[in-house]
């Protein structure tokens, strides 16, 4: 909700460490998820002669802004890296989630990734020497799968499709957005069909983005989102993008908006109230917004810019690596597939590092982006 409506009464969950609950083989399937991301980026790598990211490979938007965290929240809100008012350096990425640089006409979910710098507190790993906070969110409110052992289906799933029939993906992608458009029309919606490349072809500045698995939030467990509120980019909530003979549609539409617009979003927290109906190991179920809206606590700030360049893949895409594990104890990543995440990513951006000539670390200063 805006950050000028009163806060609703509700007693937010103090985190207890059984309310997390390994999944069987939770070891396992992390060793095995890892093997999965390096396959699908080695063969990438191979296509392209560079190392992407497993996941969310190809970039459509790099910007720079600031986060500026709000005066006066209540106490059950003003925790972590929102427990006092002040601005902070950001940067964020706008991406969408295949590990291969695909046509933009297979059309999947957006994903938005958030780094926060100069961010004071006792770190999660305390000797990384960082002073970032990180932010994972894609365009929609749960996670496709529940847990960690079906997300590694999924992926092993997306490893075999990885660099085949680029044409034919094409193809399935529009046969796909047809029939979400038929789901939608309906009043429904199919985050499958979405994923398998069925998202509709629409601008992601006009999207609100989700963390879609919960953190700690100070003593309390929240999921966050990022919802866009400046006029300029509400007006894109929904607006169409001509995907056809446009191998980088959607990298065009955000240069062509931040060429001469800004945007501003609005971080927002949803506090757990109940375990039942905001489970913490279930990632596909959503959060009831009548137990606990999402509420303001922060706003970012991004001004015109140019949106992507060289320059920036080789300082963001190839220089940094955005992670849940990046950050403060008191945002502390929860739940399998939060659980999971760490050794993951971490391997992940080694990958990066070994096969590219730029160093895969945290920033200590954005000003020259």
């Amino acid at each position: 909700m805006p950050s000028d409506q009163p806060l609703p009464p509700f007693a937010p969950l103090v985190y207890e460490p059984r309310f997390e609950e390994p999944e069987e083989d939770e070891a396992e399937t992390t060793r095995e998820m890892s093997e999965t991301l390096t396959e699908i980026a080695e063969t990438v790598r191979r296509d392209e002669g560079h190392a992407f990211r497993g996941v969310h490979a190809k970039s459509h938007g790099l910007l720079r802004g600031e986060l500026e965290v709000l005066a006066g929240l209540p106490p059950v809100l003003a925790q972590g890296l929102f427990a006092q008012p002040g601005r902070h350096p950001a940067v964020m990425r706008l991406s969408t989630t295949p590990g291969d640089l695909l046509d933009d006409a297979v059309s999947t979910p957006r994903g938005l990734a958030l780094k926060v710098l100069d961010v004071p507190g006792a770190r999660l790993q305390a000797d990384d020497g960082a002073a970032t906070q990180d932010f994972l969110m894609v365009n929609g409110p749960v996670f496709s799968v529940p847990t960690a052992k079906k997300f590694l289906r999924s992926l092993k799933l997306l490893a075999s499709t990885t660099d085949r029939l680029p044409g034919a993906k094409k193809i399935l992608s529009a046969a796909l957005r047809g029939l979400e458009a038929i789901i939608e029309k309906a009043g429904g919606e199919s985050g499958t069909v979405k994923a398998m490349g069925g998202h509709p072809a629409t601008n992601p500045l006009g999207e609100t983005y989700y963390t879609q698995v919960p953190l700690l939030y100070g003593p309390y467990m929240a999921k966050l989102s990022l919802a866009p509120v400046a006029p300029e980019l509400t007006a894109l909530t929904d607006a169409k993008v001509d995907l056809a003979d446009a191998p980088d549609a959607l990298r065009d539409a955000v240069v062509v908006h931040f060429a001469q617009h800004g945007g501003v979003w609005e971080l927002r927290a949803q506090l757990c109230t109940d375990l039942e109906s905001m489970p913490i190991e279930d990632a596909s179920v959503q959060w009831p917004e009548d137990l606990s809206p999402f509420v303001t606590v922060a706003r970012l700030t991004v001004p015109p810019q140019a949106a992507w360049s060289a320059q920036r893949a080789a300082a963001i895409d190839d220089g940094m690596s955005f992670s849940p594990w990046h950050g403060l104890a008191a945002h502390r990543p929860i739940g399998s597939i939060m659980r999971v995440r760490q050794l993951v990513y971490e391997n992940a951006a080694r990958f990066r590092s070994q096969h590219n000539a730029t160093q895969v670390q945290e920033p200590r200063d954005v000003s020259h982006l």
